[in-house]
Formats: structure tokens, C-alpha cells, sequence
């Protein structure tokens, strides 16, 4: 049973009427992100992400397995999800919602079934061994978007991950340790991103990145899977009051200018981890060389 109270009318009065004025609770524009930022772990794939009260954590890791029977040249990945009592009092341990089964089907097709990570490349040996790639997420505080920001993270996450170095000799699979190979990065094929609308007032008001309470008071939701390019992977628009069709149009567009905004700013994070782990590398190294 959900623990969480639900939105009393005179609060979800007060949010539409709001929105009618185009008044947000937090003063934010209709098409305006909260605050968005990412750092990383001492790992390379692990990744915490905060926007606005919305924060969690991704972890990427990478095992050697045996490919399906009928993908021989294909390395596995998957999406796993998992709303603890950390996240909400509403979510409890070791049980599943709805909201988890709906986010993972959203993360899943924005990302896994868009390719977006080259599977192919994770192959080691055909049909005996392959790279398999998890992406574990944990939500630590639970203020709505949750789609949106888990997204953005398993994508920087992947970017940012390096797997060991592996090769075959003799039939026999080799994988080296960090320590004795540069780790490879993954084969990522295009960055998508999912875009989440809420509408409100019978699709007249609509708002992006909604905050919890301006979820609950929500009529439906809009959610739009593109990439830098403006290829559009995902689309779907879930039960709730109608979209006009022109609307839709003019959403894709204001959701392709964000996710080049956000890919911009996870790249430039991402970039400037990466050349300090390198310079540590090097300073690591040169001390190592002086001690010999």
C-alpha cells in the first residue's frame, strides 16, 4: 500500500490555476529544466545525478558471458531498476509499483532498443563469450521527472565507463586488469535522451521536467525519446486528456533544444572528470618511476 498523501484539491486547484496563468510553483518557465548537475564516483560508470530534489545514482559495471543462442554475435545489456523506501515514503523494499515497471519500459526503449550502445562491439568470442553491461540504478530522494533524469544519467554513465581490455589466445578468453591494460571505452552509437511533458487543464497548459506535486495533479503525460540529431526513437503519449497534434510538433522541437543542451553540459562534465583521472594517471605513474 502507498504510504505517500495525496494532493488535496485545494492544492490541485491552486496548480491549475496557476498553470492557466502560466505560473509555475518554483517560478520556473513552462519548458524549463530545474537545476541540473552530475559527478562521479571513484569508478569509471558510476555517476550521481541531482535535478532539482530529484537525485540518484548510476552504477555501470561489465562481466564476461556467454551471448544468446540466437544474437551469437551480440554482447548483452540490460536496465535494471529498483524504487526503495530511500527514494519515497511511498516505494517499499523489495516490491515493485507501477511507476517502476513504467520507467523502465521508457528507459529501455529510449535506450536499449535505440542501439544507442553498439551491442555488437561487445562481442569477444562468437557464441562462446561476450561483454554483458548493467546499468543499476538507485534513486535517493524522489521529486518527479524521474524518467528524464534516470535517462540522462545511464547515458553519461555509459559514456563515462571503461571496460577491461580482453582478448582470445588460443581459443581462450583473456581479460586484463586496469592495472595492466588502458580499460575501453564503450561504442556508444548516438546520445538519446527522454523528454517528459505534462498537460494540464484538457491539454491546454503543458510543463516540462514536473515536479512531484505537478505530477499528481497532472492529466497525462508526453514523453518524447530523440537525440542530437533530431531522430525521434520514442514517442508516447499515456492515458490523460488529449494533445493537439500540432502541439506535439511544437514539443518535439523545444525537446530536441534541450537534449542538446543537456548533452552539451554531461559532455563538459564528463570531459573534465576524464582529463583528471588522466592527469592523476600520470602523476600516479611519474611518483611510481621516482620510487623505482
Amino acid at each position: 500500500m502507498s504510504k505517500e498523501a495525496p494532493l488535496s484539491n485545494a492544492e490541485r486547484d491552486f496548480i491549475l490555476e496557476a498553470l492557466r496563468e502560466d505560473v509555475r510553483l518554483d517560478g520556473r518557465n513552462p519548458d524549463q529544466f530545474r537545476p541540473l548537475s552530475v559527478s562521479f564516483g571513484d569508478e569509471y560508470g558510476h555517476v550521481k545525478l541531482q535535478l532539482g530534489k530529484t537525485s540518484l545514482v548510476v552504477r555501470i559495471s561489465a562481466e564476461v558471458t556467454k551471448p544468446r543462442d540466437d544474437r551469437p554475435f551480440d554482447g548483452l545489456f540490460q536496465i535494471n531498476l529498483e524504487l526503495s523506501a530511500m527514494g519515497s515514503p511511498a516505494w517499499e523494499n523489495g516490491r515493485s509499483n507501477d511507476l517502476e515497471a513504467y520507467v523502465t519500459h521508457v528507459l529501455d526503449s529510449v535506450v536499449r532498443r535505440s542501439n544507442a550502445l553498439d551491442t555488437e562491439s561487445l562481442c569477444i568470442l562468437k557464441g562462446v563469450s561476450c561483454w554483458s553491461i548493467r546499468a543499476d540504478v538507485h534513486v535517493l530522494d524522489y521529486d518527479g521527472n524521474l524518467t528524464d533524469a534516470a535517462c540522462v544519467a545511464i547515458m553519461t554513465g555509459l559514456q563515462h565507463f571503461r571496460r577491461p581490455d580482453a582478448v582470445v589466445r588460443d581459443g581462450q578468453v583473456i581479460v586484463y586488469g586496469v592495472e595492466e591494460r588502458v580499460p575501453v571505452a564503450l561504442n556508444i552509437t548516438h546520445k538519446p535522451l527522454s523528454i517528459t511533458f505534462n498537460s494540464y487543464n484538457d491539454g491546454k497548459s503543458i510543463i516540462l521536467d514536473a515536479t512531484r506535486k505537478e505530477e499528481q495533479a497532472s492529466e497525462g503525460e508526453l514523453v518524447i525519446g530523440i537525440n542530437n540529431g533530431g531522430d525521434v526513437c520514442f514517442l508516447s503519449k499515456f492515458s490523460g486528456a488529449p494533445v493537439d497534434a500540432m502541439e506535439m510538433v511544437t514539443k518535439s522541437t523545444v525537446a530536441l533544444e534541450k537534449v542538446k543542451e543537456i548533452n552539451a553540459q554531461m559532455e563538459k562534465a564528463m570531459q573534465t572528470d576524464l582529463a583528471k583521472r588522466a592527469k592523476q594517471g600520470m602523476a600516479d605513474l611519474s611518483r611510481a618511476e621516482n620510487d623505482r
